[in-house]
């Protein structure tokens, strides 16, 4: 891809031209390493956008309330993206085929944009694929980019990481069942979310999740933000104004909390680098036959070396 094609792809992505960021996005799914001038184009005219990442069990109701909170952005004026990840189906598109029917009030609102997104390529590659993705809306004229995905696992939390603020999403539930899902995720989350409000259970579910989120501040003091614990019921709309509230106030703390703000960013932007290396090597090591690893792999076999310095070497 030369200049002259990077610049004519990032003048139309920032006009918002919608049909070339949803075949960018399918090429990031495929895993096309010839759109990396293009990125990193992408990722220094970015930076506008506000970023949510939304996660959480299955059937928590995440789709239908990304709904109603697109809703109230519209309400208010603000342009909004949603891409909706899938890492449990990495080659069929599971769960999230269904998100595009729960929103599909937005569907003909040139104000909302809605992708799915599953892996094509390998499970480890999607928080890659993710961020790719996100770079690509980022540099649209989106003024909210929600990111959802399925689950509260190692790959579904370094998804959220992308975003600047996170929403955990949980259901009415028991208490063995809160700290099964308890583990990392609440020093990442910033806002919690009980949805099905309606639900028996949804008071006690509160109360255990504020006192979870308690011991995580003791554990870290300097986090400053509290997160709140909110009760949603996202089929009659009930809570979503006050969830959408909340979500503007964090994203003020970070304006005037700038130190607490660059420390998060730089451990966003960490992990990020990570994500490309690891999936950079991965590709790499994938490829049989890739010319440079085989003197390595010859001294492999021939027991002249080991596999810990062949990958201290990459």
């Amino acid at each position: 891809m030369d200049d002259a094609e990077v610049r004519a792809i990032a003048a139309a992505l920032a006009a918002g031209d919608l049909r070339c960021g949803a075949r960018l996005i399918t090429r990031i799914e495929r895993g096309d390493e010839g759109l990396m001038p293009l990125l990193q184009a992408l990722y220094r005219q970015g930076g506008r956008s506000r970023v949510v990442g939304i996660t959480g069990p299955p059937g928590a109701g995440k789709s239908t309330l990304i709904s109603r909170l697109v809703a109230v952005w519209r309400a208010q004026g603000q342009r909004v993206a949603v891409l909706a990840v899938d890492p449990s189906s990495p080659f069929s598109g599971g769960a999230v085929l269904g998100d595009r029917v729960r929103m599909s009030a937005h569907v003909f609102d040139d104000g909302v944009f809605i992708r799915s997104m599953a892996s094509r390529r390998h499970l480890g590659g999607l928080a890659r694929a993710a961020g790719d993705a996100l770079v690509v809306l980022d540099a649209m004229p989106w003024d909210v980019v929600l990111i959802e995905t399925v689950g509260v696992g190692q790959n579904e939390t370094e998804i959220v990481r992308h975003a600047s603020v996170v929403l955990l999403v949980q259901t009415p539930m028991g208490g063995d069942d809160v700290q099964a899902a308890k583990a990392g995720i609440t020093e990442i989350g910033d806002i919690f979310v009980v949805n099905k409000s309606d639900h028996l259970r949804a008071d006690a579910t509160v109360r255990q999740l504020q006192a979870m989120i308690e011991l995580t501040q003791r554990l870290h003091p300097d986090r400053g933000w509290q997160p709140p614990v909110l009760k949603t019921n996202a089929v009659d709309g009930q809570g979503v104004a006050e969830l959408a509230v909340r979500i503007d106030q964090c994203f003020e703390h970070l304006r005037r909390h700038e130190g607490t703000t660059r420390a998060r960013q730089r451990t966003r932007l960490r992990h990020r680098v990570n994500e490309v290396l690891s999936d950079m090597l991965a590709r790499r090591l994938r490829e049989d036959e890739d010319p440079a690893l085989e003197p390595q792999i010859a001294a492999l076999l021939s027991r002249e070396t080991d596999p810990y310095a062949v990958a201290a070497g990459l």
